[in-house]
C-alpha cells in the first residue's frame, strides 16, 4: 500500500497541472474553451490511468 501511495503522487500532481493550465488558457482566450476542455479531459484520463495501473500493481504485488 505504500507503493500505491507513492504511485498516486505523480498522477495527482499531473492532474493539478493539467487543470491549472486549462484554467489559465480559458482565462486568456475564452473563445477557445471548447478545444481546451477536450484536451484537458484527455490529459486527465491519461493521468488517471496511471493511478489505476498503480493500484492494480499494488494488489498484484
Amino acid at each position: 500500500m505504500i507503493g500505491y501511495g507513492l504511485a498516486a503522487i505523480g498522477p495527482g500532481i499531473g492532474i493539478g497541472l493539467i487543470f491549472a493550465a486549462y484554467i489559465s488558457g480559458v482565462a486568456r482566450q475564452p473563445e477557445a474553451r471548447g478545444v481546451l476542455q477536450s484536451i484537458a479531459i484527455l490529459g486527465f484520463a491519461l493521468a488517471e490511468a496511471l493511478a489505476i495501473i498503480g493500484i492494480g500493481l499494488a494488489f498484484v504485488l
